[in-house]
């Protein structure tokens, strides 16, 4: 089909590109310009309404996508010019990793012009094809619905991923006769399908789950991408099996339910979570690749002989890859749990579990942390206060980024998501700086609701430039800067696990960040005490507009966060710290 008439239709590259994402339901596209791409701007502007979101960075453009795209569950498109094809690798990675589907196209010069070594000529297709799920290379305009049809389909199936597109600069211009211009509905949300786990191992894992004396179900992001809150809820509800999450899967069900453990693992898990899944006799991952964070290096459950592993996953790949499993379990998680739960019920109409409620452990571990009143350093205010007060005036329909390190770990211990669903967002699948305040920029054209991004100030400098993005956007995002003057991290596991001084690489200048981002016109205010905490984050919050807030928190190795290896350390040199 090509028209409503079904008569083909002539049209160039660029037409036929933004006529498949508008049949898609494509409705942003972030992304950078450039001289490779002038060609595609000149029909979007006259023939298009999806709304350009124009970056200052491609690596902003692309964690700006990856974010919009775990919120809408939808997937997201992506554009940058040749020139700044490689900028992108951070966030395209970061979505592999964490399978959330983008649509990345980079424009490039003529076919075969980088064989001339033509300016900004590279081997796009190569440089992508390891961190995308396919990498497409363009050469006619006759094949762009094809080829458009089989991306979505690629990157919303299965494991979703994202897939590149290459598009070389005649082909925006280049006009063909397109006879079948048409989507395909199920792809255009993710994931697309569904797929069971094999029912007989279904069968097999209820057996073991209501044979164990103690069991946890450990969701990793999987979860919240298969869309299953409310099943898992229910699954721990008929079994009273706890529910705990990676960081990543954090708010998979409400963390205020009874059987909610919180989050566990090395960032941000607390030692009640983590102890209590350490001493457990059958753990269930639900999504989750069981990586380095989530498990503290592979510690987090003991001899892995004193308990029987269950694993379920869309990516055959991770399941059992780390810990030797009883029940592999490949398929969709909302689906092949939603049958697990329709066999219990008709096979165990009659189940009578022992009632579990964690609330007052959760409770006596999170009013420990709050009452601490451990002394700060001078010049500086306990980020466990700042998540505090966040925590019990944030609203319910924001959604909170943080950065890999200090501003990701108290919020990710302390703050309480008490509505499932993917409101707290982190790049803890690469974990490369500078994510916070571009995925900031993703939720907000993705959510109505205000944007918190927990940065620190190794982060910030990534990213500065796209302050005005946000400031043009008219967003109501607020920027925190949990400011020590450090890459705070390595100065972290340098001086805690390696006894070395490593201030000499770790430690930078201070910047007058206020006046900075008054420069970009944000709403600016300082914490520079406890008592000063409510009132800015009141206002910041209520405020329709950009807003910026500096505090001053100590480094790692100062006061040590929610980190098992470091507290162990900690521990042992009598040093202050959170658990």
């Amino acid at each position: 089909m090509a028209d409503a008439n079904g008569i083909p239709a002539i049209m160039n590259g660029a037409q036929a590109i933004l006529k498949m994402l508008e049949l898609h339901g494509v409705q942003h596209v972030f992304g950078l310009p450039g001289e490779t791409t002038i060609g595609w701007y000149k029909e979007w502007r006259t023939t298009s309404n999806i709304e350009y979101v124009l970056t200052r960075d491609e690596r902003t453009a692309s964690f700006a996508a990856e974010a919009y795209a775990k919120v809408t569950g939808r997937p997201c498109v992506l554009e940058a010019p040749s020139p700044g094809v490689t900028h992108c690798t951070p966030g395209i990675t970061e979505a592999f990793l964490s399978s959330v589907p983008v649509i990345y196209f980079s424009s490039d010069i003529p076919i075969n012009q980088d064989k001339k070594h033509g300016l900004t000529g590279v081997d796009q297709t190569a440089l992508y094809a390891s961190i995308c799920k396919e990498s497409f290379y363009i050469t006619n305009v006759k094949e762009i619905p094809f080829l458009l049809r089989r991306a979505f389909r690629v990157a919303t199936s299965g494991r979703p991923a994202p897939v590149h597109i290459r598009v070389p600069i005649n082909v925006f211009h280049e006009t063909a006769e397109i006879t079948d211009l048409y989507a395909e509905p199920d792809y255009q949300v993710y994931p697309a399908h569904r797929p069971v786990a094999d029912h007989a191992k279904i069968r097999k894992a209820i057996g073991l789950l209501l044979a164990s004396k103690k069991a946890v179900i450990i969701c990793g992001q999987g979860a919240l991408i298969s869309k299953a809150s409310e099943v898992i809820q229910e699954l721990a509800e008929l079994l009273q099996i706890p529910v705990g999450t990676t960081t990543p899967g954090k708010g998979t069900i409400p963390e205020d339910h009874p059987l909610a453990l919180r989050v566990i693992g090395a960032r941000g898990g607390m030692d009640y979570a983590n102890d209590y899944v350490k001493d457990t006799d059958a753990v269930f991952f639900v999504g989750t690749n069981t990586d380095s964070s989530s498990t503290d290096h592979w510690k987090l459950y003991g001899d892995p002989t004193s308990k029987a592993f269950l694993h379920l996953d869309i990516a055959e790949a991770h399941v059992g890859n780390n810990f030797p499993v009883q029940v592999a379990l490949v398929g969709d998680a909302r689906a092949s749990l939603a049958y697990m739960v329709e066999l219990i019920k008709a096979e165990h109409p009659r189940l009578d579990r022992t009632p579990v409620d964690l609330n007052p452990i959760k409770r006596a571990a999170l009013d420990k942390v709050f009452n601490s009143n451990i002394p700060m350093p001078k010049g500086v205010v306990s980020p466990v206060k700042l998540t505090q007060a966040l925590d019990e005036m944030l609203p319910d329909n924001a959604i909170v980024t943080a950065e890999p390190g200090v501003s990701a770990i108290f919020p990710s211990a302390l703050l309480t998501m008490r509505k499932a669903g993917r409101r707290y967002l982190t790049n803890y699948s690469m974990g490369a700086l500078g994510y916070a305040v571009p995925a900031g920029i993703g939720a907000s054209f993705a959510n109505d609701g205000p944007i918190i991004s927990f940065t620190g100030d190794g982060s910030l400098a990534f990213v500065l430039g796209d302050f005005e993005t946000i400031r043009r956007s008219g967003k109501n995002v607020t920027v925190i800067l949990t400011r020590n003057d450090t890459y705070g991290w390595i100065r972290g596991e340098a001086v805690l696990l390696d006894n070395v001084d490593a201030s000499w690489a770790t430690d930078f200048g201070a910047v007058d960040y206020m006046k900075v981002a008054e420069g970009f016109g944000f709403r600016t205010a300082r914490i520079s005490s406890e008592d000063d905490i409510r009132g800015v984050l009141a206002e910041a919050i209520s405020y329709e507009g950009a807003s910026f807030i500096e505090i001053m928190v100590p480094s790692q190795d100062k006061i040590i966060p929610f980190v098992p290896a470091w507290v162990r350390v900690a521990k042992e040199r009598n040093l202050p710290y959170f658990s």
